[in-house]
């Protein structure tokens, strides 16, 4: 028996997230989170950015480890919860790739 845990890719955590919130999950804390709204899933996520945020400044790298996965998981929840794929995220991601951090913040609206 392989002790060793399964890797798991945003893009699998994303299809879990998706599964589980079509309601085939059953009992599901995924599907009972979407289930009370976008405002909900950004509370959580929220939440857990600052988790990560104090962890990443303490000593212990696997409270690090374990609130980047909370955080990943809460923001393909709400990501999922708005209806925005990994690839509208990733095709962001690429766009802003082709230009400088400072020339693609530049280019953002002010408002």
């Amino acid at each position: 028996m392989n002790d060793t845990p399964a890797r798991v890719t945003l893009e699998d955590l994303a299809a879990i997230v998706a599964f589980r919130a079509s309601g085939a999950g059953e009992g599901s804390y995924t599907r009972s989170l979407i289930a009370k709204g976008v405002a909900k899933c950004a509370q959580k996520l929220g939440e857990e950015a600052v988790e990560t945020a104090l962890a990443a400044v303490g000593s212990d790298t696997k409270a690090v480890v374990s609130e980047s996965a909370d955080l990943l998981y809460h923001l393909v929840v709400l990501l999922q919860a708005r209806g925005v794929s990994l690839e509208d995220v990733y095709a962001e991601l690429g766009r802003r790739t082709n230009q400088s951090g400072l020339e693609e913040k530049a280019s953002r609206p002010r408002g």
